[in-house]
């Protein structure tokens, strides 16, 4: 998780939600569907990106709430 900010992974049966770089979660829950929606809330009061982990690890999807480099033109 080297990338700035917020992460949801699979811990066991549940999951957290971590930035990236802490050592801990900064919450963990029944299921990935409350983790989403506190992650959306941190990155969104944060400005950062958000990041999905499917149940392997990897990351299925990716959410930015911050200032976009590159905005769509039009």
């Amino acid at each position: 998780m080297a990338t700035k900010g917020q992460h949801v992974v699979p811990t066991g049966d549940k999951w957290s939600v971590r930035r990236a770089g802490a050592s801990r979660a900064s919450g963990t829950y029944k299921t990935q569907k409350e983790a989403i929606n506190r992650a959306k809330e941190l990155a969104q009061n944060q400005k950062t990106e958000l990041y999905i982990h499917g149940t392997d690890g990897r990351i299925r999807e990716r959410n930015s709430y911050g200032r976009d480099l590159h905005p769509p033109k039009g």
